[in-house]
Formats: structure tokens, C-alpha cells, sequence
């Protein structure tokens, strides 16, 4: 887990308190928003041409994630 899903985390539970399924929720939108966001800033190029694949792979490596 590389360090921008702690920070997701730690902002999730600084919205959430109560409730783990809240804490679930928040913490899942917060992911989905952030991907988003990667692809948006992905490049210069418009979004129809950015592909699939180049967003995938910019989210994964935003995320630390291998394959």
C-alpha cells in the first residue's frame, strides 16, 4: 500500500467515526474520486484520446500498484 491510500485512509476516518460501514463508503469514494483524477491529469491530450489502457496503467502506478 503506498502512501496516497494511507492518506485516503486517514481522511476517511477523520470523516467517519461512528460507523465502519460509513468509514467502507467514504474511504471507497474517495478511491473512485482519486482515479478519476489520474486520468484527468493523465496528459495534455483530450480525453478521447486518451485510451483505456494508458489510464489503467496511470492509476495502477499512482497507486503503487504492480502487475
Amino acid at each position: 500500500m503506498n502512501e496516497r491510500i494511507r492518506e485516503l485512509m486517514a481522511e476517511a476516518d477523520r470523516k467517519c467515526s461512528e460507523t465502519r460501514g460509513i468509514y467502507d463508503e467514504i474511504l471507497a469514494e474517495l478511491i473512485v474520486r482519486e482515479c478519476a483524477q489520474v486520468c484527468r491529469d493523465q496528459s495534455n491530450e483530450s480525453a478521447l484520446e486518451l485510451d483505456r489502457e494508458n489510464c489503467a496503467s496511470a492509476i495502477e502506478e499512482h497507486f503503487g500498484v504492480e502487475e
